[in-house]
């Protein structure tokens, strides 16, 4: 401010009369701008120089110190001047016809660390001397082009070096700079954000999809929405072209527990299985300690192992057939303990585990036929109802059903081994009682030897003669 208003008192003072002038003494490192009125253009004067001005010129500028980048700084330039292919001479620049120094009018320019330089008519710094960015290490810079241009720092990826010739990049392209670098702005692109790289910890994957058409980090070429897995640990970063979708941590599989999966499209699987779209299948320990799903697949299920114990069974609803694959809906299979075992998918229980039934010598219990099937003494139609006696284990067949539990003996003479069930009483000719034992099954009492079969037979007639009597 003070070097401008200086200036107006000398201008003031050299033009108040017709043989006038005023001799300006610029320091070192200093510039101004002098107009010539006659022709109507500015002019760069650089020092240390003495000015004399003439009538006809004018100081419009300055002195004024000129612009010093230090070390691993920039500045931006607005309208820069046109120079001369490398130039020595910092005023050694382009001129029109009329004696004006040519700017390019509304663009930029990144000016680097360098002598110190004076800005030339028109020309105009964009903010303030900035030191140039780290970009730390497993972190990038996202760029995009404003315009067509050759990328003077484009590093070619497999060597590493820089590209000779630079790398044409088309106005909307993106790419990144990856550190640790300095990052050399150029007025042609632009910082979108800067990327972080994902950290993969062992037993996690990153699901990845393609934004573009591109080529992963392995090499592989991917289509706009494909979706893949990165398994290497450690800093991952993804492209330009690549949306990080989700962090996948592996589920740890356990003796007793298993996965069920389901396809969502063909694939080959991490076991080499060939899978087609709405596949079902199990992944157990013996398969994969650790499991982190494919992106053709999910898992549909974490499944505990059913055990059973030397007294249990179980019935599986629509269990999956000896190829291994395949359910057969509407069957159901018989499983007796002790046994270990995974419902694979689409098997169910068709209920609980169950306990054997345990029948004493006084209990039994009251079986319908769903289904023909042999019992091993006789075959049972549908529909049929007999008594299973104890005392015994009862595993129930898949063909029948139990009505009633828990049917105790009405008459139970232990020492004889005699256990009658539901009488009905009947009365006879004379007032006589007579306990009939109904059964569905058999007519009489369930008899345990020959000799007490004998007993009831003689107590049978004994009734019989006395109702003749």
């Amino acid at each position: 401010m003070s070097g401008q208003s200086s200036s107006s008192r000398r201008d003031s003072d050299a033009f108040g009369g017709a043989d006038s002038f005023e001799v300006l003494k610029v320091p070192p490192f200093h510039y101004l701008h002098v107009l010539d009125t006659n022709a109507n253009t500015v002019s760069v004067i650089i020092g240390p120089r003495t000015v004399t001005c003439l009538e006809h010129q004018k100081v419009v500028f300055g002195p004024a110190k000129m612009v010093i980048i230090p070390p691993r700084h920039f500045v931006v330039v607005e309208n820069p001047i046109m120079r001369k292919a490398d130039p020595k001479d910092p005023l050694d620049v382009e001129i029109d016809k009329y004696g004006q120094y040519k700017l390019r009018h509304g663009d930029q320019e990144v000016r680097l660390e360098q002598d110190p330089f004076p800005l030339f008519p028109g020309e105009r710094i964009v903010g303030r001397i900035e030191p140039l960015q780290v970009v730390e290490e497993n972190c990038a810079l996202r760029l995009r082009a404003k315009r067509d241009f050759k990328d003077r720092y484009a590093v070619d990826a497999r060597t590493g070096q820089l590209i000779g010739g630079g790398l044409l990049r088309r106005a909307g392209d993106e790419w990144l700079f990856k550190g640790l670098a300095t990052y050399i702005p150029q007025a042609e692109a632009e910082v979108v954000h800067t990327v972080k790289a994902t950290i993969l910890r062992p037993n996690q994957a990153l699901k990845v999809r393609a934004k573009e058409d591109c080529v992963d980090h392995e090499g592989h070429k991917r289509k706009i929405g494909e979706e893949w897995l990165v398994r290497r640990e450690g800093a991952y970063l993804p492209d330009v072209n690549e949306i990080l979708v989700e962090v996948i941590t592996a589920t740890t599989l356990e003796e007793d527990t298993a996965l069920h999966l389901r396809a969502i499209r063909n694939f080959r699987d991490a076991k080499g299985v060939d899978r087609t779209i709405g596949d079902r299948y199990m992944l157990t320990r013996e398969d994969f300690s650790e499991y982190c799903p494919d992106v053709n697949e999910f898992i549909t299920s974490v499944v505990k192992v059913t055990v059973l114990n030397n007294c249990q069974w179980c019935v599986i609803a629509n269990p999956v057939g000896e190829d291994g694959t395949t359910n057969q809906l509407g069957v159901r299979r018989l499983i007796k303990g002790p046994a270990k075992f995974f419902l694979r998918p689409g098997e169910s229980l068709d209920s609980q585990v169950q306990d054997v039934i345990v029948l004493s010598a006084d209990e039994a219990i009251l079986v319908r036929a769903r289904e023909s099937f042999n019992d091993g003494s006789r075959t049972r139609q549908p529909g049929d109802k007999f008594f299973v006696y104890g005392p015994r284990e009862y595993w129930p067949p898949l063909e029948a059903e139990i009505v009633r539990y828990n049917i105790k003996a009405f008459v139970a003479i232990e020492p004889l081994n005699l256990y009658l069930f539901q009488p009905q009483l009947v009365v006879l000719a004379g007032g006589a009682l007579l306990f009939l034992i109904m059964f569905y099954e058999q007519p009489v009492a369930q008899i345990r030897t020959a000799k007490r079969q004998a007993l009831l037979s003689k107590n049978r007639q004994s009734t019989s003669q006395a109702g003749d009597a």
